[in-house]
């Protein structure tokens, strides 16, 4: 089911040529749990833990959680196709650098504007311009 899903995000990802899509786990107010509307993440990737961030490029998918998580998620994303990547572990890229690092030049970073907060917008608008790509908001 996941892989499926992921396919069809790629799909729309190339329709709209975005390179990279970011999928938090938020709402438009930051809450510290969020009403099934906002689960994205977890629809997109299969893990269900409260924290955590989706990253979906157009050949891999990563999923970033800290340590509370890393047990339930290795056993949620079995078999989804969606690498997990621990958080503040030592040679684990933060969000924003694997970004940066798929980022092709000119390319096209996609996120909910609604669900992003103001602190890792300005991080992706510095990360699109330093690549001379955009964003799609």
């Amino acid at each position: 089911m996941i892989p499926e899903r992921l396919t069809a995000l790629r799909e729309e990802m190339k329709r709209r040529s975005i390179d990279i899509y970011v999928v938090p786990t938020a709402d438009f107010h930051e809450s510290e749990y969020v009403g099934e509307h906002f689960k994205a993440r977890k629809f997109i990737t299969g893990f269900t833990g409260s924290a955590g961030t989706a990253v979906i490029t157009l050949k891999e998918a990563g999923l970033w959680t800290d340590g509370r998580y890393f047990v339930q998620a290795e056993k949620q994303l079995e078999g989804s196709t969606v690498t997990l990547y621990r958080m503040a572990e030592e040679g684990v890229p933060a969000v924003e650098e694997f970004v940066k690092d798929k980022l092709p030049q000119g390319g096209c970073i996609g996120f909910d504007g609604r669900t992003v907060n103001g602190a890792w917008g300005e991080k992706f608008v510095a990360i699109a311009e330093e690549k001379k790509g955009s964003l799609f908001v």
